[in-house]
């Protein structure tokens, strides 16, 4: 595992997790008749006159479920020079139930890698409850490289499984085990290369950021509405960045701190993760069906030993697949990112412990995308090309070596199969990366509402604080509990905030708490 491999986790994981496990779609409505994008000489001032072709489309909307309508837009690839040639966006768009829209609402559900327009066709209601589809034209997007827009592609669904789920040879740590994923690595890197069309060194980002702001124009709006969850914080605040002037009302929830490097994201992640595994223990040993006994400090060995056990020793599935450490790890992260899906973990675990590893591939599975014997779109392979272009490369075999000596120390279980030598596809990425991590301010924006969960293990607490302070006109609120996210989660205090914000613009007071 790289230092980049595991950054800036995804959010899409979740999502699809909690509409496979909960069956919760949204609410249908009649369909409303489209509008027609028209005139938008308001919402192009300054915008230099080689992109004005791109914020002048005129959009062609088209019903594509109860409720919804879908469009594509044209954006370039290289917002310096347009004449690299142009990428599609897939868009989707609920209307505003009252029919009196304050304006759009766009919206990002993480990742990098999440699908905006598969995940509002499924479940809106993950995204917004129903005071924001009253009053918002709700809008979901594919960014550049992801979904149905113009995506990256790497593998055929078997190839994915192999890079994802394989067990490479040799014991962990080993040279062989290293020359192993390093081989498969540059192996994946290659394979994105050739079949993605030459559009590698565009996904990032910035450029997502910018394709945002086509959006905002040719929706008809003067300014953004934003909310975004996750990876979608550092999106948005990306956009607050380089357009604060054209910032309207801006949520994000999860903050993820853009100035930490990704070695610090990496341990604050894994460190993240520890604690929520502990807690996931503390509740564990109350019930009758946990498969661990004693004191937390306990069933965390327990943990250790049973990953090391599945390491020595991998288990097979009734699909033929092996589980091993890796994948059980992976199967431990998706089950912590909501409390809800607790008695899953605990059920993998009792499985695992009894020689069974089919739950945990379905947790998995799950994180991965993976649904039946194919991707549920291209998650984990878009994930890796914004990593990769995002984070300046910090994977010397020093700085590799100073970070799992932190992670050993403050993340002793999550540790061995979070991070190590060997296996970045970045090493040999098409294009270097272009990404800088340093403050966003966002000079001269209205207020912007930074929230944060203090036991988030996916963006933890200290990312929202940090990001609600740098911002000039940040605004925190707090949500006290377990898991990922606080917006539209159950905590009526935290929903009720952001709505109120969105709706009627009452910003509350900085460092809300709620809990």
């Amino acid at each position: 595992m790289s230092l980049r491999r595991r950054l800036a986790t995804v959010v899409a994981g979740v999502a699809a997790l909690a509409v496979a496990l909960s069956g919760c779609l949204y609410a249908q409505i009649p369909p409303v008749p489209p509008t027609d994008g028209a005139s938008l000489a308001p919402q192009t001032d300054g915008v230099p006159a080689e992109l004005l072709p791109y914020y002048g489309q005129t959009l062609d909307w088209q019903p594509c479920g109860t409720g919804l309508d879908c469009t594509t837009v044209t954006v370039p690839r290289d917002y310096a020079d347009p004449s690299v040639g142009d990428l599609d966006l897939a868009v989707v768009r609920h209307r505003a139930t009252s029919g009196k829209p304050i304006g759009s609402l766009l919206t990002n559900p993480g990742g990098p890698g999440a699908a905006g327009v598969s995940l509002m066709k499924q479940a809106l209601s993950i995204l917004v409850d129903d005071k924001l589809t009253q009053d918002y034209d709700v809008i979901g997007f594919d960014p550049r490289g992801v979904g149905e827009s113009t995506a990256v592609t790497c593998y055929e669904p078997a190839q994915l499984d192999a890079f994802l789920y394989d067990i490479p040879p040799g014991a962990r740590g080993s040279d062989e085990r290293k020359a192993a994923l390093d081989q498969r690595a540059a192996d994946f890197a290659n394979a994105c290369q050739d079949h993605s069309d030459g559009i590698l060194p565009y996904i990032t980002t910035e450029n997502s950021a910018r394709d945002m702001d086509v959006l905002r124009a040719v929706l008809g709006d003067a300014k953004l509405n934003y909310l975004g969850f996750s990876y979608g914080t550092f999106l948005g605040a990306t956009y607050a960045g380089l357009f604060p002037e054209r910032v309207d009302r801006m949520v994000l929830d999860g903050g993820i701190d853009p100035s930490v490097s990704g070695s610090d994201t990496s341990l604050q992640q894994a460190v993240g993760f520890e604690q929520s595994l502990r807690s996931f223990m503390a509740d564990c040993l109350k019930t009758k069906d946990c498969p661990f006994a004693g004191t937390v400090d306990d069933a965390m060995a327990d943990v250790a030993s049973l990953l090391a056990r599945v390491d020595a020793r991998p288990i097979t599935a009734a699909d033929g697949r092996r589980l091993g450490g890796d994948t059980l790890m992976t199967a431990i992260t998706a089950a912590l990112y909501s409390e809800e899906s607790w008695p899953y973990l605990r059920s993998a675990l009792t499985d695992v412990s009894n020689g069974r590893a089919d739950v945990a591939f379905q947790l998995a599975d799950f994180y991965n995308g993976r649904v039946g014997d194919h991707y549920d779109g291209n998650t984990m392979e878009a994930f890796i090309a914004y990593n990769c272009m995002d984070y300046p490369d910090q994977g010397t075999d020093a700085a590799v070596a100073e970070l799992q000596q932190k992670l050993d120390a403050a993340a002793p279980v999550i540790a061995p199969y979070w991070s190590g030598s060997g296996g970045d596809p970045c090493k040999t990425w098409p294009a270097p990366p272009t990404g800088k991590r340093e403050q966003i301010t966002a000079p001269g924006s209205p207020p912007i509402l930074v929230v944060g969960t203090t036991g988030d293990p996916a963006t933890p607490y200290e990312g929202a604080q940090s990001l609600a302070s740098q911002l000039s006109q940040g605004v925190l609120i707090t949500n006290v509990g377990e898991g990922h996210l606080g917006y539209n989660k159950g905590n009526a205090c935290v929903t009720d905030a952001v709505d109120a914000y969105l709706i009627d613009g009452t910003v509350p007071d900085d460092g809300h708490r709620c809990g």
